[in-house]
This record gives structure tokens, C-alpha cells and sequence, in this order.
């Protein structure tokens, strides 16, 4: 099952959600490859869950290269794209040029894949109108302004998106992750 898969994310993604992404693509034989707004070393950060904290706390995480610009990114040369979570998508959102790469593959009926606050980029593309998705309870309220409904399950399917809450839902969103890209390879 040979897919290419673009992962998208900047400085302050969740580490663990794009490393733990491009090793799973790799150990299932497929390309992924990290693109933000241009190739250079990406300082992520870790995020943990406290027992009762109301939010995160954050450490700087393990850095990750990002070996292709968005600028350079041809969508039909990518099976699905992954927008990780963290604080990077805060920015990420407003990059024009990562908008359109977002709406060419949701247009074409690629897979897209969001992973915690990586849904402030498809909502910042504009195709949640109307769709079913989750995402990190805390921007829920993002999801509903644009007319999306938020689900509380960790990983929700709706169409060719695949949105999941947080890092902790990556057994419930790979499960579905390679289940749809299995899917598509069988058609």
C-alpha cells in the first residue's frame, strides 16, 4: 500500500502527534513527508495531560525536519494530508497557500486527516460547513462558529475527513486512519 501522505506542521506542533504519524506511515510501507512554511528543523513541543488541570502544561519536544515548503506542494502528488495538532495550526491557519493545498485535496476527494487543534486549518479552509467532526474539547467552539458539529468521540469519520481530539486518541484515529486508506487501495 504505497501512499504519499503529506504531514503538515510548524513551530510548536505536537511532537509526539507527527512523529508518531510519520513512523506509522513509514511502518505501513508508505511516504510521508513533513511540510510547513518552509524546509528547516521545526521546533515542536510536548504536550501533557495533568490530573485535574483544566489545560496543558508544555515542554519543548523532539524537532522534526520539514523537508518540503508549501510553496513547492503538488497536491496531486499526495494521497492524504495530516494536520497535526499543538500550537503551530494557531498560525498555520492563516498561510493562504496551506488553505489552498487543503481545499485542492478536500475538492478532489483526497483523505484529510486532523489531529487536535489541527481543525483550526480545515476550519480556516472553510469545508467543515455541515460535517461531523472532533477535535480538542477546548476549540469545539471554533468547529460550531463554522458551522461544523463537534463529536466527543476520540476519533470521528465524516466523508474524506478524519478529525481525532488529542494524541490520546491515536489508537481510535489509526484505526480509521489506515482503515480509509486501505479502503481506497481496495477500489
Amino acid at each position: 500500500m504505497s501512499k504519499n501522505i503529506l504531514i503538515v506542521t510548524g513551530d510548536a506542533g505536537e511532537g509526539y502527534e507527527c512523529w508518531y504519524a510519520f513512523h506509522r506511515f513509514l511502518e505501513e510501507g508508505m511516504h510521508p513527508v513533513v511540510a510547513s512554511t518552509r524546509t528547516r528543523r521545526l521546533q515542536m513541543v510536548a504536550h501533557l495531560m495533568r490530573p485535574g488541570w483544566e489545560t496543558y502544561a508544555e515542554i519543548p519536544g523532539y524537532d522534526i525536519e520539514a523537508t518540503l515548503a508549501f510553496k513547492k506542494v503538488k497536491p496531486a502528488k499526495f494521497d492524504a494530508i495530516l494536520i497535526i495538532g499543538g500550537r503551530a495550526p494557531e498560525y498555520l491557519r492563516h498561510d493562504e497557500r496551506l488553505l489552498e493545498i487543503v481545499r485542492k485535496m478536500h475538492a478532489a476527494g483526497k483523505w484529510v486527516f486532523s489531529i487536535c487543534h489541527g481543525i483550526q486549518v480545515l476550519a480556516a479552509a472553510g469545508i467543515l460547513n455541515g460535517r461531523r467532526v472532533t477535535c480538542y474539547e477546548h476549540v469545539r467552539f471554533e468547529v460550531k462558529t463554522v458551522g461544523a458539529e463537534w463529536d466527543k468521540r476520540q476519533a470521528v469519520r465524516d466523508g474524506n475527513l478524519v478529525t481525532a481530539q488529542t494524541w490520546e486518541s491515536h489508537p481510535e484515529f489509526y484505526r480509521e486512519v489506515f482503515r480509509c486508506l486501505r479502503e481506497e487501495s481496495r477500489a
